[in-house]
């Protein structure tokens, strides 16, 4: 197996301050709420799915029900690179965890080489330059979400103009869908083929989060977001790095130094 899978218990430690990102303020599902939200809310958020022949594990971000932080370091500064240290710097807050993923292009000390915002604030400023490897496959991404609470991915050229006030953002690339239609220079089935992840907006507050667990072509993962998810815009957000922390299944990927992670908790 390719893949270091860590059974996580939550550590307990006290969250520094500056690094409690996780004390948003929204209301819980009430108890007397419709059965469908709660059905909806107790549902594991991570799921196995079989796209062409490859199983992929599929997890879902519903900005109704539960909370999306974008990060790459702790309290002091320093980068987190693995998904334990996540975990150990959430401390108590580790319980709330649905799921976290690697999110974006990053240099050799973890921080983002494109845009990046957290709450509200921007780390880095988008990048638009010209280059090689996979995140200069233009056109390449942003995912966000917006103040509003929107989510979106769009592409990074269009990003300032649709998304004007995000809250949390990370730029990757490349776009694997644009407008319903794959990336240009995708082949249907192209002879590269890695583990990734990546994902897809299918409307305004659900986001589509998707890890393949064999190697995959980019045109297979993009066709998994437009066909089977119904998302049409998707972004890689990496290729053989990719890793996903799911509690619920006892996983928490040990792969390779990380840089920016998105974190979904349970509001």
């Amino acid at each position: 197996m390719r893949r270091s899978v860590l059974l996580a218990l939550p550590v307990v430690i006290g969250l520094a301050a500056g690094f409690a990102f996780w004390s948003e303020g929204a209301p819980e599902i009430r108890a007397d709420a419709p059965p469908a939200a709660i059905a909806e809310r107790q549902a594991p958020a991570c799921t196995q799915r079989r796209f062409e022949g490859t199983r992929f594990t599929v997890c879902k971000f519903d900005a109704r029900i539960d909370t999306m932080r974008i990060t790459y370091r702790d309290a002091a500064g320093r980068p987190l690179r693995k998904l334990a240290a996540l975990e150990r710097a959430m401390g108590a807050d580790a319980a709330t965890v649905r799921f976290a993923v690697n999110a974006g292009m990053f240099d050799e000390e973890g921080a983002p080489i494109g845009l990046f915002v957290a709450d509200g604030r921007e780390g880095h400023a988008i990048n638009l330059k010209e280059g090689s490897g996979n995140f200069h496959l233009l056109p390449n991404g942003v995912f966000a979400q917006g103040a509003d609470g929107r989510v979106h991915v769009v592409p990074s050229p269009r990003f300032a103009a649709r998304v004007p006030a995000p809250r949390w953002a990370t730029q990757s690339g490349p776009m694997l869908v644009v407008d319903g239609k794959l990336h240009a220079k995708f082949d249907p089935d192209g002879e590269s083929r890695l583990f990734r992840n990546g994902v897809g907006v299918s409307d305004p507050h659900t986001a589509w989060f998707a890890i393949s667990e064999g190697g995959v072509s980019f045109g297979k993962f993009a066709r998994l977001f437009r066909d089977a998810l119904g998302c049409p815009n998707a972004l890689l957000l990496d290729g053989s790095v990719s890793s996903l922390w799911d509690p619920a299944a006892g996983r928490q990927d040990d792969v390779a130094a990380l840089g920016p992670m998105i974190v979904v908790t349970r509001r």
